[in-house]
């Protein structure tokens, strides 16, 4: 026999609204069955907004709810069917916790995702409440919701890329609101057509407001920006900068220790090799030394330092070269003083980065422009650290529109 209290304690523990329970059953091995009814006796029919009393049919089936401590949790509920009194045609009532054509309610879909956020899908199904099949469906239902495509108002963009499979070429375009650190969209490529087509979906409107765009060195970017947005400024990336000086810092590491290498092989005398093998094992374990802000270093690290600069004049030249551009980059507030620095660096730098001075002199003006308002895609890298972690957690994500939807959710779900 059911007692009233306890359908009271019950429908109070459910909590949900115009909702009571009516009866409990519990099954072993399948959880706690309760069978719940509306409070309410009518319904407003979706075509002609007129309220109707008329019950048309019952039609009760089980979804899935938040479960109570351990136990899961399943809702017998009753969707009932009206017949509207005015358009004398029949309409199935709305239920506010569990969405038409789905087999758990809001709020077991709304924790669902919260702990796919914070864990990953394959962990959350091992759990035995909702299948793999059940999350990916919940993500999707998500980001449909989202307004990620068209972001009202925008003032300062950062475009990039990620590598959606190591080593295979397949990027992914990444675009960031640099302003509050937030992913704006994933886009399925990179290439200018695909940035295009979604920035022209945002609007003349908020594409005029937008003040400055933070690139890699890519000139698709750029063009795009040029053609697009009026109004805004394109800054090239300081760390794209100097990441491009550390490759051809480290290209040279490689190549002297390569020389050194065939110089021991060449060695007529055993002091003369002997002299060489010193200097290959300074070179030695060299990279992170090298790369690394010098500021940064340890005792130890700067000792190795002071070692291979011993070693090897080009070195030494180059490190202290990149350490120069990297202060010119912290110390320059004014686009002004910042002409006259780089031009003196790229002086001094033509003889040993080649490469990287004549990178720096095709895009001297949007490097120029970083020095005005220190504007870069460091958070754009910090946010690719994020996608990068949830790609590697992203068990069970079959294809791009399912590790999109779990991308954005990351940034704009709020239960």
């Amino acid at each position: 026999m059911v007692r009233k209290q306890d359908i009271k304690i019950l429908t109070e523990l459910l909590d949900l609204k115009d909702v009571k329970v009516i009866s409990h059953r519990i099954h072993d091995g399948i959880g706690m069955i309760l069978q719940t009814e509306s409070k309410k006796s009518c319904s407003t029919c979706p075509r002609c907004g007129t309220k109707s009393h008329r019950l048309h049919q019952n039609h009760r089936y089980i979804v899935k709810d938040l479960p109570f401590g351990e136990k899961p949790v399943f809702l017998e509920i009753n969707r009932r069917q009206f017949k509207c009194e005015e358009c004398k045609k029949p309409f199935s009532e709305k239920l506010d916790f569990v969405s038409k054509k789905r087999t758990y309610t809001k709020r077991l879909a709304d924790k669902t995702i919260q702990d796919v956020i914070e864990k990953d899908i394959h962990s959350v199904a091992e759990k035995g409440i909702v299948t793999t099949e059940e999350i990916e469906r919940m993500l999707k239902d998500a980001s449909e919701e989202l307004s990620d495509s068209k972001p009202d108002f925008i003032k300062r963009l950062g475009i990039d890329e990620i590598a959606l499979v190591k080593g295979k070429g397949n990027y992914c375009a990444v675009l960031i609101d640099l302003d509050t650190s937030k992913l704006i969209t994933l886009l399925s490529g990179r290439t200018q057509e695909v940035v295009k087509k979604t920035l022209i979906e945002w609007g003349t409107e908020v594409l005029e407001q937008i003040e400055e765009v933070s690139i890699d060195l890519w000139v698709g970017y750029k063009n795009v920006v040029t053609e697009l947005m009026p109004n805004a400024q394109v800054v090239a990336d300081r760390f794209h900068v100097m990441s491009q000086i550390n490759q051809e810092l480290d290209r040279q590491r490689k190549q002297e220790k390569r020389n050194l290498e065939e110089l021991v092989k060449k060695a007529q005398s055993s002091s003369e090799k002997a002299e060489h093998e010193k200097v290959l094992v300074g070179l030695k374990n060299s990279k992170y030394v090298l790369l690394k802000n010098e500021s940064d270093l340890n005792e130890e690290q700067i000792t190795k330092l002071i070692e291979v600069k011993s070693g090897s004049p080009i070195l030494k030249e180059m490190h202290e070269l990149k350490e120069k551009l990297r202060k010119v980059f912290n110390q320059t507030d004014n686009w002004y003083p910042g002409v006259f620095k780089l031009g003196m660096w790229l002086a001094k730098a033509k003889k040993y980065f080649p490469k990287s001075n004549n990178t720096i002199i095709r895009w001297f003006d949007e490097i120029i422009a970083y020095f005005d308002n220190g504007t870069t895609s460091g958070v754009v890298e910090g946010i690719n650290n994020k996608l990068k972690l949830i790609k590697r957690s992203g068990y069970g994500f079959r294809n791009f529109e399912n590790f999109r939807a779990r991308c954005l959710l990351s940034w704009h779900f709020t239960c």
